[in-house]
């Protein structure tokens, strides 16, 4: 009797969680509440999560409770697409957002753009899609 292979599951994907590891769980928290206005869409005690917008979600955990530590070198950036740039960029500012980068256009991207790191220093980028992009 054969064996029918395994076939990828159907039923979609229902949420992306890209998860990021603090020390100080609290200040992340309110950096992304306050100053990002992310809601906390799933409260698991050292691990929560916020959405985005739509299925995109981002988790911040306790190192010290998470699957991965925490490290000083950070290989992850959060792009975030938004309508107007300049706007978040002028808001970014006014909260003392360290790590901002001057605002820059890139034409072969087609994207007006900043970058910035939340308290712990994950890289940010904020961008904006030049017309016809």
């Amino acid at each position: 009797m054969s064996q029918i292979a395994p076939q990828r599951p159907t039923g979609g994907i229902i949420l992306a969680i890209t998860f990021q590891y603090y020390r100080d769980l609290p200040t992340a928290m309110a950096f992304y509440e306050d100053v990002l206005g992310f809601e906390l869409a799933i409260d698991q005690g050292w691990s929560k999560i916020y959405r985005i917008d739509g299925q995109a979600h981002l988790g911040l955990v306790d190192e010290a409770r998470g699957m991965q530590n925490w490290a000083e070198d950070k290989t992850v950036q959060i792009c975030l697409r938004v309508p107007d740039v300049d706007a978040w960029y002028a808001w970014a500012q006014s909260q003392g957002v360290p790590g901002m980068t001057e605002l820059r256009d890139s034409e072969e991207l087609g994207i007006r753009s900043f970058a910035m790191n939340d308290p712990e220093g994950y890289q940010i980028e904020v961008q904006t899609a030049k017309p016809g992009h």
